[in-house]
């Protein structure tokens, strides 16, 4: 009882937990969402709030960078308008460039040509050849004295290095001024506004991933983590993306659950991603922690229940405990007396009711059994209790000693195994009907609950002999044996449905040569023999590959099956007219013959083949055989039989 009350206890409290744990998870996983997704959106947030001041720093920088470019450039134009000598020299074009602190420094004339500068090489460069320098030829058809071009940094026209040149028209002549910067400071304040430089910087935890995606094209911008950026777009794709803006799990085509969210910047969509199982490693992590909890409340509970039920009841009980072991070992005889309180005794009478009355149904019903004259038994036994309820007349019925029934009758459980064993397999046809032994049959029907099983057991060795019977007379030929012609069939058809790849079946029409002259020389006693003898050679054949049948009067039929080709079936034609060989019939006092039989057959390996246009072809090969050839076989071939 204690036992029991124990298994209750910790079901139930251990349910209420389970039950408590299931709440919590979807409550944390709720709130872990609800706080990554807060997480996510304040490190955007920083995403975006850094992406504006590098901007706004990048654009008061190239603001203040182009103001003193373009008064370097003025000075330079100040300075060769001046000195009309300078702008021969390229020593002192450098050396003006040097004063200047510009990185070169070029004088163009009024035709696009430049006739001086700080860089020999570029002198007589044609600045109509490039679309570069093409751009600074609108300055000499401005009719503004202080026009001016700030070209954005690009590679140069003449080598290709990475330029920013500023240009402005001069004051005492048609022509333009050009001054050239190496843009460094601009260069790296354009670098370190990059997504991938700010994400190499930008603090996230373990198994956080922040990315950039073109909201238009889905191209990944930049990526945060050690993932080749052209690989990341197998994984996020910019439908999915789209709809994670309130936070949404995602699958990748990786196979890898995240949960994503992402956020709308303009043209971009700046996303961030953790693993799902990190997510849910968080939220373990809590709930492990509540178990724990859970789990020492339990035991304590427990403890203390176990406390007051032993204390208040299982004492008390202990005694009716084994009384009631000693009557589930079989022993009904015992007398359950327990005193010293008025629960105990009133229970202890009904129990000691209880067993009388079981004990007196049992005999009441075996003697009910033996009067009605019935070949019947039956049997109870319950879960748990050792002892079976049997009916006289059970161990004759299952073919048994009395000593084997009173071994049962103390043990449920060996009683269950051979029950089971015994019903393990049902006779061909029947239901609930099992073999003894050879000579017989019983129905043994049981009704299975809860509590236990329930069994009664009848003879019916009759009805089964007489089945068997019945079923051989409607399925074989009374004279040979051999199946009937009709049943052969039925059989032949599900052997022909039944073809595996590569294997192949054959059907034989087989009709006996000069029988008409046996039957009418020697008698028809003499021809049933030879028709038994015929037959008893077909019988001979391997059961597993022969199907074997009396067709009517002396024509007989075979299938054979199972073969792997052709020539397996000539083998087995073969071996079987061999054996007809060696089979010698006494006709008569003064006369022996053997048997000879034509044959022809027609095979398939088709399973979809139709049995009736097999038998007609072979039919076709019989009389081909029996017209040219008989006593051999032969087979069907576009109506033409082949012997052998």
């Amino acid at each position: 009882m204690q036992k029991t009350f124990n298994k209750y206890v910790v079901t139930i409290i251990t349910a209420a937990i389970f039950l408590i744990l299931i709440i919590n998870v979807m409550l944390s996983k709720h709130s872990l969402e609800i706080q990554q997704f807060n997480s996510f959106q304040a490190k955007i947030g920083q995403v975006i709030h850094t992406l504006d001041n590098n901007r706004r720093e990048l654009e008061l920088l190239k603001r203040n960078l182009d103001k003193d470019y373009l008064t370097r450039a003025r000075a330079a134009a100040y300075v060769v308008d001046r000195q009309e000598d300078v702008s021969m020299d390229v020593s002192k074009m450098q050396y003006l460039a040097k004063l200047l602190d510009v990185d070169e420094l070029h004088v163009i004339d009024e035709n696009g040509i430049i006739v001086s500068a700080s860089v020999s090489e570029y002198v007589g460069i044609d600045m109509a050849d490039h679309e570069q320098t093409r751009a600074f030829l609108s300055l000499l058809e401005s009719d503004n004295e202080d026009a001016y071009l700030i070209q954005d940094p690009q590679p140069n026209a003449a080598a290709g290095i990475i330029r920013q040149y500023v240009g402005v028209v001069r004051k005492g002549q048609k022509g333009i001024v050009q001054v050239g910067f190496q843009p460094k400071r601009q260069m790296e304040a354009q670098s370190r506004n990059t997504y991938d430089y700010m994400f190499s910087r930008f603090p996230t935890d373990v198994g956080e991933e922040l990315f950039v995606v073109d909201s238009e094209t889905g191209e990944v911008l930049g990526y945060s983590s050690d993932t080749e950026k052209g690989s990341v777009g197998q994984y996020y794709q910019l439908d999915a993306l789209l709809e994670c803006e309130l936070g949404a799990y995602k699958i990748g085509t990786d196979g890898a659950r995240r949960y994503v969210v992402s956020r709308r910047n303009e043209d971009v969509l700046i996303c961030a991603a953790l693993p799902a199982e990190d997510l849910m490693e968080k939220m373990m992590g809590n709930t492990v922690i509540t178990l724990f909890y859970l789990l020492f409340i339990e035991a304590a509970i427990i403890l203390l229940l176990n406390y007051l039920v032993k204390s208040k009841v299982i004492d008390g009980i202990h005694q009716i405990n084994e009384n009631l072991s000693s009557i589930t070992d079989g022993n009904l005889d015992t007398t359950v007396s327990v005193g010293g309180n008025r629960e105990f005794e009133e229970l202890s009478r009904g129990i000691n009711a209880m067993v009388t009355s079981i004990v007196s149904i049992s005999n009441r019903i075996s003697a009910i059994i033996e009067i009605s004259g019935i070949p019947l038994a039956a049997f109870e036994y319950e879960n748990g209790i050792n002892h079976v309820f049997v009916t006289l007349g059970l161990g004759e019925l299952l073919g048994i000693s009395n000593k084997e029934v009173a071994e049962f009758c103390k043990n449920a459980d060996e009683f269950d195994a051979y029950i089971q064993k015994v019903t393990a397999e049902a006779i061909e046809g029947e239901t609930d009907v099992y073999q003894i032994n050879e000579d017989k049959y019983v129905r043994i029907h049981m009704s299975e609950s809860l509590q236990g099983k329930l069994g009664v057991i009848t003879d019916v060795t009759a009805d089964i002999m007489e089945k068997k019977r019945m079923r051989y007379e409607n399925t074989h030929d009374p004279l040979t044996g051999l199946f009937k012609f009709q049943h052969f069939k039925q059989l032949a058809e599900e052997q022909i449905h039944g073809l595996e790849a590569g294997e192949v079946c054959a059907v034989v029409m087989l009709d006996l040569d000069y029988f008409k002259g046996i039957n009418d020389t020697f008698g028809h006693d003499v021809g049933d023999r030879y028709l038994q003898s015929f037959a008893a050679v077909m019988s001979s054949m391997p059961r597993e590959h022969f199907l074997t049948a009396r067709r009517s009067g002396d024509e007989f039929c075979m299938m054979i099956y199972a073969c792997q080709g052709r020539d397996e079936i000539e083998e087995y034609l073969t071996g079987f007219y061999e054996e007809l060989a060696q089979n010698q019939i006494q006709l008569s006092a003064t006369e022996t013959r053997t048997i000879s039989a034509s044959a022809g057959f027609a095979w398939t390996a088709d399973d979809n083949s139709v049995l009736s246009e097999l038998l007609g072809h072979a039919d076709e090969a019989l009389y081909e055989v029996k017209r040219d050839r008989k006593g051999t076989f032969g087979e069907y071939a576009a109506g033409q039989a082949v012997s052998f």
